[in-house]
């Protein structure tokens, strides 16, 4: 599944979400992935996010990416409420399986499932998971995609191809081995599943005093620096080396042939931090075994500057519609073609 282009929803998406009512402090905003709304003395933090590009474990995965971009306003997550559609009314086993899915993951997590609405659709060839994510800021300031200022460090954290990777392993895994791919090399794959939450770094961050962050979702790491350049009228000055891509990752961007930099990749997160706090910053996510690394820094200059090995390449332009992981979907056959 891929975004809509920034032009398409300029043009037929967002001209009709005008809000007039007082109490929405932050609604419909391209690159804001939460909105937040004054509800009594507190502010409360929503965000949906659909799953349809995996199988295995998407009632799981979906509740993770919808918190997480709770949690990167500062917010943890505390209610969740979903939709889920399998194809056909006999799914009973796949619809038992995603709800155990959603369960753990709602444990995990520590938030209350609180509704949804679940039934079928022919019209799918694949089960579909929507979750809406809600918290509140409890006086906490709000963390926004558009609230870099120059000369702040930019940081990552964990490493990038994160979801992706663990999605390949687990829904293309006969095609991994096909591509020449190990047994062991799908093992390690999936253990990043085990990483996708970003919800630890980016309360921590929050109160550390960065200024913006964003989870690294469709589009990868390259679309998530443009979202913030985009939102906070910044540049981002890149150092490629300094992105901590995973071995296993590696190998399978070699195998799949897919650029990690565009990849989707939940449980990284990308925060701008100010110089004078960093250092308190990096010394709480390694006290909680946090990975992280500073990739580059926040410019006046406009869109995303990445130095590579003696080049240097510009990018400007918003490309939400360009995703690694629905162009796999399109390139190579899942396990359930394969049968």
């Amino acid at each position: 599944m891929s975004k809509f282009s920034l032009d398409d929803l300029n043009k037929y998406v967002f001209p009709h979400f005008t809000c007039e009512d007082p109490d929405v402090i932050l609604g419909a905003v391209f690159g804001e992935d939460v909105a937040l709304t004054q509800v009594g003395e507190d502010i409360l933090v929503s965000h949906l996010d659909p799953i349809i590009g995996a199988v295995n474990d998407i009632g799981w995965l979906a509740v993770h990416v919808a918190c997480n971009d709770v949690a990167t306003s500062g917010a943890p997550p505390r209610w969740v409420q979903l939709l889920v559609l399998v194809p056909q009314p006999e799914d009973t086993d796949l619809l038992d399986r995603i709800m155990a899915d959603v369960e753990r993951a709602a444990k995990e997590i520590g938030v209350s499932i609180i509704g949804g609405h679940t039934g079928y659709s022919a019209a799918l060839s694949r089960p579909l998971v929507a979750v809406t994510a809600l918290g509140t800021l409890s006086g906490r300031k709000a963390v926004l995609t558009g609230s870099a200022q120059p000369g702040e460090k930019i940081l990552v954290t964990k490493g990038i191809a994160l979801e992706g990777t663990a999605i390949l392993a687990s829904d293309f895994s006969r095609t991994a081995l096909d591509l020449g791919l190990t047994e062991e090399d799908l093992a390690k794959a999936k253990t990043l599943f085990e990483k996708i939450s970003v919800i630890p770094e980016a309360v921590l961050l929050g109160e550390k005093g960065a200024t913006a962050m964003h989870d690294v979702t469709r589009g990868g790491i390259l679309e998530t620096l443009l979202e913030i350049s985009n939102c906070s009228n910044v540049g981002m000055d890149i150092d490629y080396e300094k992105i901590p891509i995973p071995n296993i990752a590696y190998k399978f961007s070699k195998a799949f042939k897919f650029d990690p930099l565009k990849m989707i990749s939940s449980g990284t997160l990308v925060a701008t931090v100010p110089p004078s706090q960093l250092e308190d910053a990096r010394q709480a996510m390694e006290e909680k075994n946090i990975l992280n690394a500073v990739i580059g820094e926040v410019t006046t200059e406009e869109g995303v500057t990445i130095r590579r090995s003696g080049e240097v390449s510009k990018y400007q332009g918003i490309h939400a519609e360009d995703d690694e992981l629905a162009r796999m979907w399109t390139v190579y056959r899942t396990d359930s073609k394969n049968k």
